[in-house]
């Protein structure tokens, strides 16, 4: 795999404002996170750490923030938003129906509190 820029140049054009508009969120949050890997995913990494990776699947687009408790700190606000699935540790989406900015938002802030922790 490679950087986010090279993931983000391969996406089909239906795909990629989603989820070039997360990243965009998440260096702004965190300037200072660099490209990476996470769990051999392309991610922005934070002190260290990987903070946050999104990708096209198959069947959705997947956002890793490398964290159940950080997913666990956005649950509520995602309930009832059409097309949004969650795991341990991830979050699916359909493009036509991008997560709301304010919990992309509350997402990077979780996961950036706990490796700041």
């Amino acid at each position: 795999m490679g950087t986010v820029d090279d993931l983000l140049a391969g996406l089909d054009a239906a795909d990629r404002p989603s989820i070039e508009r997360i990243y965009a969120i998440a260096r702004e949050q965190a300037p200072d996170a660099e490209q990476g890997l996470g769990y051999g995913m392309p991610a922005l990494v934070y002190r260290g750490k990987p903070l946050v990776s999104v990708m096209r699947a198959k069947k959705h687009i997947g956002v890793y923030p490398f964290s159940p408790d950080a997913v666990s700190a956005v649950a509520a606000s995602l309930e009832g938003h059409p097309g949004v699935g969650l795991d341990k540790g991830t979050i699916r989406f359909q493009p036509e129906h991008p997560l709301p900015d304010d919990v992309v938002r509350a997402l990077i802030a979780a996961r950036k509190a706990q490796i700041d922790g």
